[in-house]
């Protein structure tokens, strides 16, 4: 075993020889260290217990199902496409191994490890976190602070500042596997601008490939893209295209006879090219750990974005695989020995399950390797960095093409590292209530993994979404950074106008209040990322107590805001937890009513029609009136919600949203007198002019005020 420090005394285990992943970019200093973690060796695998004392809470583990609190679950970290995202699954796209025993005491564990980890947090013995590491080559880095908080942004600055997408990028997006044409993407543009619907941009799924090949363009369906794409970038509008991992085996197709003459695909145990079978049929699968691949495979986003492309979503790179041909042979061939024979219960779930089970079988990632520094590792033994390497990919290529301009780009699988290179969706969800719920819980665990850019399908990938449930989840992805409504092929259109008239009022208001909110909503992305902290938060970070630590429903925006969605069917309101004085703010009713309620639990009635948040005491809210794009966003007059006992200070960042090197700052300082309240501004921003105040004290009163920046 060696030893290592970071600057900020991270502690570093090193076991064996392990991979280097580029999830951590501090620079290690070799230290004695004389701690012992009591790691058992047993036939190539690691286990490591940890005591867990009945007070103590475990934060992190990222992308993940389970509440805030991790402990009682089973985890696994290996990225898979898990559709069914029902109650017993242990593992999902994301392998996020960070962890916090908070209690007494706040320790933060991270274990860098490209391959599987089992996780039994309490699960079968709730004094204990046992972990199992499938190998014996990796790190453990060891992080102290004096609470979660502390020890989150230690981790947050180890391993880097996350991505940063253009400004754009935090508008709504609507999307659909199954917008089957350009003719159709278009009606959907035209019935959002006819409704009066706000709308950022159009993701497109497989539907606009040539034969479900990546870097093609169906001319049947999108003839014209080019010329399409710039006449709806010219009314604000993007379109987000998907790019899946297998290139499909083909001769005569470019990124096929590429990848073949550029030795780009990973290959199989004789070194030949492995195939395994996806959406266009048999694919080879780019070999993401070598830098040459990557180079290779993110110039050719190039196809797409001298189209006016500017921003990408990477998808099925877990890597996802349907089936490998041997697979299904040997379930075909057991399928025709059972013909005519009279079989059992057993007999006949062997038959079901060879082809239920085909896909993502654990033996195929052994089946195919990957070139790392000139060894072969199978990919079972790096896994969880195959979406990460494909992200860097796409990142080093869209940062040649598009020079200093920020683009859009997210993933499906991610590991820690990633979160460099782009953003993640939360994978194929499903109109469930249950997801909603567990949406809310997910998005504080995914900062502490420094994921930023990060939302849910809204309304559910899967099954079929009701007004209702559309409504109330827009309630909170009105607050997430990627705000996108998908849905899958084969189940209703969730589109707000297919509803009815009274739920194509409550979304439009929804969507519009979304881009009134975009300055502050950007604004606190902005500040968490460039100062390592956490834009949502467990309350439990803010606040003691066992009511805090129990509310995982509610949870903080920033410094300013608390959360609580309504996450049930038929209900008019739900019980809130105020863990101290806090201003109800009811922000579509007219007037922006508002309500303050003191320390306690109260019934807040909520309704669909509503958008309702709760402002900390000695807070300032800006925002803006709403538009139908970022690009139409009125960001010379500012409004401001403020909530001030004695003193508030808000500091409001922006910058143009495109390149890297601008940035803007408002200060903006509120202090009470004893009849009237002092307003200072701090301004560098050019494009403001005027800051209209609303100040409301802790009796409800409310004052105006009005500060001209520039102009008459």
């Amino acid at each position: 075993m060696k030893t290592y420090k970071l600057k900020n005394d991270t502690k570093i285990f090193e076991y064996g020889h392990p991979i280097e992943t580029g999830a951590v970019v501090e620079a290690k200093i070799k230290t004695k260290l004389e701690e012992d973690l009591y790691i058992r060796f047993e036939e190539g695998h690691a286990k490591i217990s940890l005591k867990l004392l009945p007070e103590d809470v475990v934060f992190g583990l990222g992308g993940n199902l389970g509440g805030i609190n991790k402990r009682g679950r089973l985890y696994e970290s290996y990225c898979t496409d898990e559709p069914l995202h029902i109650e017993d699954r242990a593992k999902l796209y994301a392998a996020h191994n960070f962890f916090i025993i908070s209690g007494e005491e706040a320790r933060g564990y991270f274990i860098d490890f490209p391959s599987r980890i089992k996780y039994d947090v309490g699960y079968y013995d709730k004094n204990y976190l046992n972990i199992e590491i499938c190998g014996q080559d990796f790190y453990i880095y060891i992080i102290e602070g004096k609470d979660a908080e502390e020890v989150s942004r230690k981790f947050l600055e180890i391993i880097g500042r996350s991505y940063i997408p253009p400004k754009w990028a935090f508008g709504y997006f609507q999307s659909r596997w199954g917008y089957k044409d350009k003719d159709e993407v278009r009606k959907v543009y035209e019935n959002f601008r006819e409704n009066d619907i706000p709308l950022e941009g159009i993701f497109l799924d497989l539907d606009y490939m040539e034969d479900f090949k990546d870097f093609t363009i169906s001319d049947e369906k999108f003839s014209g893209f080019k010329e399409f794409v710039e006449d709806l970038k010219r009314d604000g509008l993007y379109l987000v295209p998907i790019i899946d991992a297998g290139v499909k085996v083909e001769k005569g197709y470019h990124i096929y006879e590429e990848g073949i003459a550029g030795d780009h695909f990973c290959k199989d145990e004789e070194g030949k090219p492995y195939e395994g079978v996806v959406w266009p049929g048999k694919v080879h699968f780019p070999d993401f750990m070598k830098e040459e691949t990557q180079l290779w495979f993110g110039s050719k986003y190039k196809i797409l974005t001298d189209c006016g492309i500017e921003g990408f979503w990477n998808d099925m790179n877990e890597p996802a695989i349907f089936y490998e041909p041997k697979a299904l042979d040997a379930a075909i061939q057991y399928a025709q020995e059972q013909k005519g024979k009279d079989l059992d219960v057993f007999s006949y779930f062997e038959l079901k399950d060879n082809f239920t089970n085909l896909a993502n079988k654990d033996s195929y990632y052994k089946n195919f390797y990957h070139e790392i520094d000139g060894k072969r590792f199978s990919n079972d033994e790096v896994h969880n960095l195959y979406g990460y390497y494909m992200t860097k990919s796409a990142n080093l290529g869209l940062t040649r093409l598009l020079k200093d301009k920020r683009f859009l780009l997210i993933s499906r699988a991610s590991s820690i590292g990633m979160h460099r290179y782009g953003g993640i969706w939360t994978g194929d969800n499903s109109s469930w209530w249950s997801h909603l719920e567990q949406n809310i819980k997910m998005l504080p665990s995914l900062n502490m993994c420094g994921f930023f850019y990060i939302g849910a399908d809204t309304g559910g990938f899967g099954g079929n979404c009701n007004g209702e449930l559309l409504t109330r989840w827009l309630q909170l992805s009105i607050f997430t950074p990627l705000l996108r409504n998908h849905s899958a092929i084969g189940c209703n259109n969730q589109e707000p106008y297919v509803f009815t008239e009274e739920v194509l009022e409550n979304t439009r208001n929804l969507i519009k209040a979304r881009y009134s909110l975009i300055p502050y909503i950007y604004s606190e992305y902005m500040k968490a990322v460039n100062n390592y902290t956490l834009m949502f938060k467990p309350l439990s970070f803010e606040f003691q107590g066992t009511l805090a630590e129990e509310a995982e429903d509610q949870i903080l925006l920033g410094d300013q805001l608390m959360l609580a969605p309504v996450y049930d069917s038929n209900r008019r309101g739900r019980y809130v937890y105020f863990p101290e004085e806090m201003l109800e703010v009811s922000f579509l009713e007219e007037d922006m009513t508002t309500t303050i309620r003191k320390k306690g639990i109260y019934y807040i009635e909520y309704g669909l029609e509503d958008l309702k948040f709760f402002l900390r005491k000695n807070s300032i809210l800006p925002y803006v009136k709403p538009s139908k794009n970022v690009k139409e966003l009125d960001l010379k007059n500012i409004e401001i919600l403020a909530y001030v006992d004695d003193e508030a200070i808000y500091e409001l960042y922006d910058d143009d949203g495109k390149s890297y090197d601008s940035s803007y700052s408002t200060n903006i300082n509120i202090v009470k007198k004893t009849e009237d309240y002092d307003v200072k501004v701090d301004n560098d921003n050019p494009s403001i002019e005027n800051i209209n105040i609303k100040i409301i004290d802790s009796k409800n009163n409310i004052k105006h005020k009005e500060i001209l920046i520039r102009g008459e």
